[in-house]
């Protein structure tokens, strides 16, 4: 980022003061009032929008994953296949380890700020109804696919992008991966919660009859929010280091993480059903193949721009590493 001073500070040649003039820190009473008050609205802006948050969760049901035993059951075992998505993510980044307190704490922000996108999707949707398939499609890249990935960010943006620990781009992708296997957790609870007659629930085979089935549909759905939310993350981690071009770097991440989500919401009915009517395949097996498919294309597209990280991260930081070396590393993991 190049230093932007006042052209007064430019043409000075310090030995003047300039408290006030050109350049500021705290200094008099005042200064010190305006700082704490500063301190005390952003500190207060993130415990507002953390309560609104909750309170929503309460509204909504989705305490259950913690009060009901059942149900709370299901949903770790629909989310598995996304924190072992996270997990890679978590392990590929070449730079520090991240402090538990940070990936726990945007977890649960993740968690918690997908009640905002659950309040805004039901708010939004009958607008759409009225339309049939295309406002289906309208609603998913208008609504969903944006409102799901701002939320997710905005777990990031909130906690761990403001502390000195998030210390490189990388880890944009490591906070961002957390705050989507939150939403992912909430948002599998809900869907359980909602799904499943609660009066019939029990932990005998009635339980695996009746949750079997929603929890492997949304165990499938789990590592999408991963890999989106991941990749805005990536960007936003690559805007801390690039402020002067800051904001267009978080919105291209938010265009690329909405439009890949929305473009799964829009044709995975249809790619299930092209599958299952060219292949052998049918009902949920249908619907897994195309998820992995799918999934496994912005995987890579993924891991990939975490590779191109770790390759530039180790060339910078080891003088002899070799080019061809990196060639050859990323020959040999493609082909695995």
């Amino acid at each position: 980022m190049a230093e932007r001073r006042d052209p007064v500070e430019r043409a000075s040649d310090g030995s003047k003061d300039l408290y006030d003039i050109s350049t500021w820190e705290e200094r008099t009473s005042v200064d010190g009032l305006s700082v704490a008050l500063y301190r005390l609205f952003a500190a207060s802006a993130r415990f507002v929008i953390v309560a609104v948050a909750f309170l929503l969760l309460v509204g909504i049901g989705g305490l259950a994953a913690v009060t009901n035993l059942e149900i709370g059951l299901l949903t770790v075992l629909s989310a598995i296949p996304a924190l072992g998505l996270a997990a890679y993510v978590y392990y590929s980044d070449v730079t520090t380890n991240e402090p538990l307190s940070l990936l726990v704490g945007t977890f649960l922000l993740g968690v918690l700020t997908a009640n905002f996108a659950a309040v805004l999707n039901g708010a939004l949707q009958p607008y759409f109804q009225g339309l049939g398939f295309l406002g289906t499609v309208l609603f998913f890249y208008i609504v969903v696919g944006p409102i799901e990935e701002i939320v997710k960010l905005l777990a990031v943006r909130l906690y761990a992008y403001t502390d000195d620990r998030f210390d490189s781009v990388v880890d944009g992708a490591v906070y961002g991966a957390m705050a989507g296997l939150g939403f992912a957790f909430i948002e599998n609870a809900l869907y359980i919660t909602r799904e499943l007659p609660t009066a019939e629930l029990d932990l005998g085979l009635g339980l695996i009859g009746m949750g079997g089935g929603i929890t492997a549909v949304r165990a499938l759905a789990g590592p999408g929010h991963v890999i989106y939310s991941a990749i805005a993350g990536y960007y936003l981690g690559l805007a801390k280091y690039n402020p002067d071009n800051r904001g267009p770097i978080v919105v291209k991440g938010l265009l690329i993480a909405a439009f890949v989500h929305a473009t799964y919401n829009a044709t995975v009915g249809i790619g299930s059903g092209l599958i299952q009517t060219f292949t052998p395949l049918s009902g949920l097996w249908a619907f897994l193949a195309y998820v992995l498919v799918y999934d496994s294309v912005f995987g890579l597209y993924l891991i990939r721009k975490i590779r191109r990280y770790r390759q530039a991260y180790r060339k910078a930081h080891t003088p002899a590493y070799d080019d061809g070396a990196v060639q050859s590393e990323t020959e040999t993991t493609e082909a695995e």
